[in-house]
């Protein structure tokens, strides 16, 4: 058995991650680093660094005057984002797929073994957030539209907290592991249809899961 040491900075991250995930700290409640050092018997110093790094996760902000405060999760905006990325990404990998060479299938399947070791690790949700993106971005790149993948960037950046979400509470782990893998074989079959369709149940589902997680929070805080 392998024991994971884990540094006060990175306790604190989940501590905090799971409050506000799970509606113990509400949206715009301030994050007082004084107050949570106490409560959490540490120094501000892994405070600061962890309210830093759910910042990047996008479950708290940083208002001048006003200092930390945790973010709302909306399920609307859900829909939104994750309808718009079925609609973009199926057409890139679309236009993609016919044109991706042996190199590219290959820098993908190296993608994937990345993302079966980062499991576990500290930061997991970060890394495999990070890899994840490259994954998608690797197979759509044979498009050859910038425009289409900035687009693609952008609706991914404003997604992130909620696919970081799905990876650490909704079993989206477990479940992205075999469709990416079904989705590489379609690449490397040059099978078009079944790509898509892979691609499309892969965004939406996540969409659905993401969708009741939040449903279901708010009713456990009505």
């Amino acid at each position: 058995m392998t024991i994971v040491y884990k540094t006060r900075t990175q306790l604190v991250v989940e501590t905090l991650r799971e409050k506000i995930l799970s509606g113990e700290i509400k949206a715009g409640h301030p994050l007082r680093q004084a107050a949570l050092a106490d409560e959490l018997n540490v120094s501000r110093i892994p405070v600061r660094e962890a309210l830093l790094q759910l910042e990047a996760e996008g479950l708290v902000s940083f208002e001048p005057h006003k200092g930390a405060t945790a973010t709302e999760l909306n399920a609307d905006q859900v829909d939104e984002l994750f309808e718009l990325r079925a609609m973009i990404e199926c057409n890139l990998l679309a236009s993609s797929l016919p044109n991706l060479t042996e190199a590219k299938i290959q820098e993908a399947a190296d993608i994937l073994a990345s993302l079966d070791k980062a499991l576990g690790k500290e930061n997991a949700a970060n890394t495999w957030s990070e890899l994840n993106s490259s994954y998608h971005n690797c197979l759509y790149s044979a498009a050859n539209r910038p425009q289409t993948q900035d687009l693609v960037n952008t609706l991914n950046k404003n997604a992130d907290r909620y696919i970081r979400m799905h990876l650490l509470w909704a079993g989206g782990i477990s479940k992205a592991g075999p469709e990416h893998n079904q989705l590489l074989e379609c690449c490397k079959k040059g099978d078009v249809d079944q790509g898509v369709e892979i691609l499309r149940q892969h965004i939406l589902g996540s969409r659905d899961e993401i969708k009741s997680f939040l449903e279901q929070r708010e009713a456990n805080n009505s």
